[in-house]
């Protein structure tokens, strides 16, 4: 077996064409399942890349050849996308579900799962998501607590819409591994992203509250803006997110979000940055010469990416940071 292995990315590949060191391989990431060869042993080999998202595990996975396959585990989703070829799935006692490069699988382990039917020449995107990181975004979304957990429809669409873009997605996700110094090697990124994941199958999918997350977000208080935005005045180089600023505003993201465009004219992240950009421009207007950097006031106030804080400067205030610098440091 060919194993290489990033621990900083949390990037692994497996190559190989025995059966016992795929399913150790499988066991690692995924499942310690049952795995039978139903087609032609001798075109057996596995080939198998994960990538690890705290609260996903995201691979894609192909065999060579015909298999079957049985597995349990009661605290995660999983999602199967066929790239190629086919595969069945049946949960417990109910009826066999196909998945296509349509048409994705998503279905509860805690069910005992037994894929059937999985073709010679499918690869499958495969990702395990855990149950408790999905329904408490779920909530997030909302902007309640959940009274019972959601109920999955058996597969969704990946041809078009968000089902599409989710399933895209996932796979950039994947490709990242090859590239050298690539995002997801930035625990900031790769933290936004399984948040993005989380929140794209829950608006790709089918579900028992699909019909909440598609309805429009109710009204929300002028008072729950105020606050928010003072807490921003107050603490503007706070590492915020959209989902932060909705728990201080005691609302859903959504509605968040919405209340911001209505009332501020502007996302609540623009907001964030607008506010961190006036605090640069303060501190540079008011700094001695000699005693910081543009670099060090924006790293202070959270911008840690200069040259987007730059252009994002420059495009405000009509100069850069550097001129502003400049400027306070004359006689």
């Amino acid at each position: 077996m060919v194993v290489q292995e990033d621990g900083a990315a949390e990037f692994s590949t497996y190559v190989t064409p025995s059966l016992d060191e795929a399913h150790a391989a499988i066991a690692a990431h995924y499942y310690d399942l049952f795995l039978q060869v139903t087609g032609n042993a001798s075109d057996f080999f596995t080939n198998l890349s994960v990538v690890e998202m705290g609260a996903l595990t995201v691979g894609a996975i192909r065999f060579g050849t015909e298999m079957r396959m049985s597995f349990g585990e009661p605290d995660v989703y999983h999602v199967a996308v066929p790239v190629e070829g086919c595969l069945s799935v049946r949960q417990g006692r109910g009826d066999a579900a196909f998945g296509t490069a349509r048409r994705a699988l998503f279905f509860d382990p805690g069910r005992d799962i037994r894929v059937d039917d999985w073709s010679g020449d499918c690869h499958s995107l495969t990702v395990k998501i855990d149950k408790l990181a999905l329904h408490h975004t779920l909530e997030i979304l909302l902007g309640r607590p959940l009274r019972r957990a959601p109920a999955f429809e058996p597969g969704f669409d990946v041809s078009r819409g968000p089902g599409r873009s989710w399933a895209q997605l996932a796979m950039w996700s994947l490709g990242d591994g090859s590239v050298s110094h690539g995002l997801l090697r930035s625990p900031l990124i790769r933290g936004r992203l399984e948040h993005t994941l989380l929140e794209g199958v829950l608006l790709a999918a089918d579900h028992s509250y699909r019909a909440s997350l598609d309805a429009p977000p109710p009204p929300m208080r002028p008072r729950a803006i105020k606050r928010v935005m003072d807490t921003v005045q107050e603490m503007p180089a706070e590492p915020y997110d959209a989902a932060r600023l909705a728990a201080i505003a005691q609302v859903s993201v959504r509605t968040l979000q919405e209340a911001f465009r209505i009332h501020v004219g502007m996302p609540p992240m623009a907001y964030v940055s607008e506010v961190r950009l006036q605090r640069v421009r303060e501190q540079l207007l008011v700094s001695a010469r000699g005693t910081t950097t543009v670099a060090e006031v924006a790293h202070q106030w959270g911008f840690a990416h200069l040259g987007r804080f730059g252009r994002r400067y420059r495009e405000r205030f009509g100069e850069t940071p550097s001129q502003t610098l400049r400027a306070a440091e004359m006689p």
